[in-house]
């Protein structure tokens, strides 16, 4: 239980959270030995708070849900997260300049990984794979491994489509072993959940994190 709980980061990004679904948040990631909380920059602070000493990452986005803000905005995003308390930085590629193969895309990546090594954090990329081809997934996965990211992530959870096991697989073959790959997007099950991680996942992000390991003492 403890190895998969410990992929696991308890997210909570639904628009009309409040401070004691936070609190709560925070909680079971300490009851449940979780390696993180994904929360809304708004609430960062708050979650840091409740984190104190514990050992949790401290994981916000940025560019989100759709990638296409300009860089400047993305920075300044980043920046106060950090400020606030935020150790992970997950932050979506701006999925329509890679589209158009605009060289803008690299910059882009590369300007806030810099921003998030300078604090001593770890910056993923969300690459959205459901509005990728494999070809494309390759891409974008090299050019953020180029740009110098700690994981790529496959998905914000808003697509039409979430964490897929081959494309993990496709990830695992193509990225080195110091890049992770975060799975995300509708995995709300123990077999999900342990299928991605034979696939290669490192971290899973989820908001069904209580009920993932909850199915390793009850799996009826």
């Amino acid at each position: 239980m403890q190895h998969i709980a410990r992929c696991i980061e308890h997210t909570l990004l639904r628009p009309t959270l409040s401070d004691k679904d936070i609190d709560q948040l925070v909680s079971e990631a300490k009851t449940h030995g979780f390696c993180g909380v994904c929360v809304p920059p708004f609430w960062v602070k708050r979650a840091q708070r409740e984190i104190g000493s514990a050992d949790i990452q401290l994981v916000t986005v940025v560019g989100f849900p759709l990638g296409y803000q300009m860089t400047e905005t993305k920075l300044e995003e980043a920046r106060l997260a950090l400020r606030d308390g935020a150790t992970e930085i997950d932050m979506v590629m701006n999925i329509s300049a890679f589209k158009m193969n605009h060289p803008w895309f690299k910059i882009d990546l590369a300007k806030v990984t810099k921003l998030a090594h300078e604090q001593e954090a770890i910056l993923k990329v969300i690459i959205e794979t459901a509005y990728l081809t494999d070809e494309e997934i390759v891409k974008a996965a090299t050019i953020a491994k180029d740009a110098g990211a700690d994981y790529v992530k496959t998905s914000t959870g808003f697509a039409g489509a979430g964490a897929k096991a081959e494309h993990i697989k496709l990830l695992r073959e193509i990225l080195p072993s110091h890049v992770g790959i975060k799975a995300s997007g509708g995995i709300k099950t123990l077999a999900q959940t342990l299928e991605l991680i034979n696939a290669g996942a490192d971290r899973i992000g989820t908001s069904s994190g209580v009920a993932i390991v909850s199915q390793l003492s009850n799996p009826s």
